[in-house]
């Protein structure tokens, strides 16, 4: 059922009388000037999730307050990560599960949620003002030795499948890997699998050669859906221009994320994000850049009480081996100017101020993702 202004309106004004949405995006919500109301937005790595809650292990259901927020920020669909990126859980049942209570929870939800199979659908998400929701992976581990698999997981409709995790996998070598070595034959075999079933490929977290070598491979375009600059960041989890390049010559996508990452403190701003969307822009154009910013909608309340839940993550991820330079217990994990329900809003005036058309900025929110949506998978 879609939600048309007044409604929204209404919903939040309680919302907001809550402190569950801010002031900003109930003005323009009731002004009816809302930059991007007319807009496909598209987070090509986000998440749909509350983190001021415990995760309960499941995500067969999820919160008001993060619909209400989701709606509110105008996003139209979401690449979520679904299933095994690292842990003791057999990665294969593990991503089977997740992906199942995901569908119950879009299922328990179909006025607000729908699942992204297709171009249309991101289209279909905008013209009923639901919350589109596309399977993603980050780490091919759940395909242990098998590329037959990657029909099990397209069939049940992952239409994102990111290679490596930081560390080196079966296919290739992750960002943190030392040795730099490349695609493996295993990965190749994948991404042949990936081009036959028109899913997506993708390279975030990779190293720098397994990267070079799965845009060379690949029949289809790929992609590093939530990634930065290193000319500008000089980090691991950033890609050369080399690698941002030979995507976009190559017909590919790239989405710039709100990390720390963006900045050799590990405090990025606003700022930031914008210099890295400008610098990929620079080198290859206009049609080949987006957004993904690694990061939920709904913001945290109270950033002192996440400090310390922040350090014990970091400390778990360090014991795991599966941390990044520049991840630390003081650099958080987004940036701190650029979040909540207002997020894209404030994007899309930041870069119009630096002197993009609207056009543009429309291209970067969202069309660019699109345009390579229906380049993979069709109309």
């Amino acid at each position: 059922m879609a939600i048309d202004r007044r409604d929204f309106v209404t919903r939040a004004s309680a919302l907001a009388a809550m402190g569950m949405v801010s002031a900003p995006v109930l003005a323009a919500a009731e002004a009816g000037g809302d930059p991007i109301a007319d807009w496909i937005v598209v987070n090509a790595l986000g998440g749909l999730g509350d983190p001021n809650s415990p995760p309960d292990g499941t995500r067969s259901a999820i919160s008001q307050r993060v619909l209400a927020d989701a709606h509110a920020s105008g996003v139209t669909a979401i690449n979520i990560t679904l299933g095994y990126v690292a842990g003791p859980e057999e990665p294969f049942e593990d991503t089977v599960r997740d992906i199942a209570t995901t569908d119950r929870m879009i299922r328990d939800n179909p006025r607000d949620l729908i699942k992204i199979l297709s171009a249309a659908d991101i289209r279909r998400a905008k013209a009923e003002k639901k919350v589109g929701l596309l399977y993603g992976f980050q780490n091919c581990a759940m395909l242990g030795k098998d590329a037959t698999r990657v029909d099990v997981f397209a069939d049940l409709g992952v239409r994102v499948f990111q290679l490596t995790y930081n560390p080196a996998n079966l296919l290739g070598d992750g960002s943190m890997a030392p040795e730099n070595r490349g695609l493996t034959p295993f990965g190749r075999e994948v991404i042949a699998r990936l081009n036959d079933r028109r899913v997506m490929v993708d390279l975030s977290h990779s190293g720098e050669r397994t990267c070079l070598d799965a845009a060379r491979a690949s029949r289809t375009p790929i992609s590093i859906n939530h990634t930065g600059c290193r000319a500008l960041t000089d980090l691991p989890r950033n890609k050369t221009d080399a690698e941002l390049r030979l995507v976009a010559e190559r017909g590919g996508f790239v989405g710039i994320y709100f990390m720390p990452f963006l900045n050799q403190s590990g405090h990025a701003t606003a700022e930031d994000v914008v210099a890295h969307i400008d610098h990929a822009l620079n080198l290859r154009g206009e049609d080949h850049v987006g957004i993904g910013t690694d990061g939920t909608v709904t913001q945290i309340d109270d950033l002192k009480v996440y400090e310390a839940k922040l350090a014990k993550e970091i400390a778990d991820r360090r014991a795991a081996g599966i941390s990044a330079t520049g991840e630390r217990p003081d650099t958080y994990p987004f940036v701190v100017d650029l979040r909540g329900p207002d997020q894209f809003r404030k994007l899309a005036r930041l870069l119009e101020a630096k002197g993009y058309s609207p056009r543009r900025v429309e291209k970067i929110l969202g069309l660019n993702f699109l345009r390579y949506a229906e380049t993979i998978w069709g109309g």
